[in-house]
């Protein structure tokens, strides 16, 4: 196992993070990921997030992962 987090985007799909990880609420109590590999939903609509349940799939959920650049002016 690696030291540091890696976390992976798959298209129209959820975010994987492997590696040292800790998930928290807003309120900085600790989620209990359970595993050392945890999926977190991206679509808005797992019946158990912040981990993905593959709802993304029935409800045709779209998202490239492909890195996006904002227009930036020097200044």
């Amino acid at each position: 196992m690696t030291d540091k987090a890696v976390i992976r985007a798959y298209d129209d799909g959820p975010l994987l993070v492997r590696g040292a990880f800790e998930i928290q609420t807003q309120d900085g109590d600790v989620i209990d990921a359970r595993r050392a590999t945890v999926a977190l939903c991206r679509c808005g609509r797992s019946a158990i997030k912040p981990f993905c349940d593959g709802s993304h799939v029935a409800a045709g959920f779209r998202a490239s992962t492909s890195a996006r650049r904002a227009n930036r002016t020097a200044g």
